[in-house]
């Protein structure tokens, strides 16, 4: 079948409720389907100037969705359930993504360019991203060290890293000092129940990124024992942005990839621990 004749069966009105799959269709250059974004969308700055806001990430205005006829709505994980069955109920197509991983963020690029007919710029971008892992693998092996990492989440309770930031984390040449619980899919399931623990484990960097809310390096640094911490009495605290690295998407692989690993190259350097 001809390119033009199965042109007809793709989506044209694509409502994307979380920003990851937006920015996606923009590297696409597919971002004329889309009609609708979450209001979290930082990712293409563009997107919020162009596109009407239709949800949150717990929630979502259904008649506003409703009123931009889409063919489909796109959400992600099991915590927009809800939104999903709604919208099933009414009759709209939904697709949800529930991956925790970077082989799920990178199996949702290839299959979002298949929906839009793009699968070989999908494969395209996938490469790009497998290019970067690859030329920062070669160099952190030829570290003597790698970084003890603590990477948060959320302040109160505290929160660890999900899994893939836990993978970005040791793909940049550190090692997260909770990667036992980073696979847990949900937020509880990585709870921190006792600063002492991080204390404990006593990591070289910090990695501070809470969910939007904005950092409070005074308020951490005084945790009860916290003063004993490397990272703290070196001063290797960092706050990332959550858009490039609490999205699980392609922001995460390239720049959240990039501005970690840049942190881990600095404590390197300062440790003298390469050959």
């Amino acid at each position: 079948m001809k390119s033009k004749d199965y042109n007809k069966f793709l989506p044209k009105r694509i409502v994307c409720l979380t920003e990851e799959t937006t920015e996606t269709l923009y590297l696409l250059e597919e971002q004329d389907r889309i009609v609708g974004i979450s209001s979290f969308t930082v990712r293409p700055a563009i997107a919020k100037k162009e596109k009407p806001k239709v949800s949150s990430f717990i929630d979502a205005h259904i008649n506003k969705i409703l009123a931009l006829k889409p063919d489909l709505v796109i959400g992600y994980s099991d915590i927009q359930a809800d939104i999903a069955h709604k919208l099933i109920k009414i009759g709209i197509s939904v697709w949800v993504n529930n991956y925790r991983d970077i082989k799920g963020i990178k199996s949702m690029i290839f299959q979002l360019g298949i929906l839009v007919g793009k699968q070989d710029k999908s494969l395209a971008l996938i490469e790009i991203i497998d290019n970067k892992f690859f030329e920062i693998s070669k160099e952190v092996k030829t570290w003597k060290r790698r970084p003890r990492v603590y990477f948060e989440e959320w302040d109160s309770p505290m929160i660890s890293a999900i899994l893939w930031v836990s993978e970005i984390i040791n793909s940049a040449g550190g090692n997260d000092i909770f990667s036992c619980i980073s696979h847990e899919s949900l937020a509880k399931g990585r709870i921190v129940e006792d600063s002492n623990e991080v204390v404990k484990e006593n990591p070289d960097i910090i990695l501070i990124s809470w969910c939007g809310k904005k950092f409070n390096k005074k308020e951490m640094i005084n945790r009860p024992n916290w003063n004993k911490i490397n990272a703290i009495k070196n001063n290797y605290v960092y706050e990332i942005p959550s858009e490039i690295i609490l999205q699980p998407g392609p922001a995460s692989l390239l720049d959240g990839l990039d501005a970690i690993h840049s942190i881990f190259k600095e404590w390197n350097h300062n440790n003298k621990t390469t050959t």
